[in-house]
């Protein structure tokens, strides 16, 4: 059974992306499962750091995306969640292709959420973990984005 409380499909979360980082450095969102998120960032110039690899910010960035995309999806009409703490390990570095992340729930609570991303190379090794802590706000205590 789908833990969402707000109406789910790709085009309209993928939408949520324009004029932002993440359109920018490429995440998209891929799959919505009953309980999980999981988007793709492209390994390329945009989101090297200067060794070659795969920054770890741009990790993190598809972490917090996914993980609040997800954590907005949970939430009753006229509440909003937004970051509160994340963090990351880097396990493995990825020099190109393809990163994938899925974000499921360790929390869904009606003042915080806390979402979990495993963040994996093409051949479905760990690259990255996160922990993004998100808390739940009335809609009107958040300023509209202009």
């Amino acid at each position: 059974m789908p833990i969402w409380k707000q109406p789910t499909d790709l085009d309209t979360i993928n939408g949520w992306n324009t004029r932002t980082l993440m359109q920018t450095i490429g995440i998209r969102v891929t799959e919505i499962g009953d309980d999980f998120l999981r988007g793709t960032l492209p390994v390329d110039d945009r989101t090297r750091q200067p060794y070659g690899i795969l920054h770890g910010g741009a990790s993190v960035a598809l972490a917090e995306t996914l993980g609040s995309a997800a954590a907005m999806l949970c939430c009753e009409d006229g509440f909003v969640a937004v970051g509160l703490s994340i963090n990351a390990n880097h396990v493995r570095a990825v020099r190109d292709g393809i990163v994938t992340g899925t974000a499921r729930p360790l929390h869904v609570g009606r003042s915080t959420q806390v979402w979990e991303t495993r963040i994996e190379n093409e051949t479905g090794e760990l690259v990255c973990i996160a922990r993004l802590t998100m808390v739940v706000l009335p809609q009107r205590a958040v300023a509209p984005r202009r």
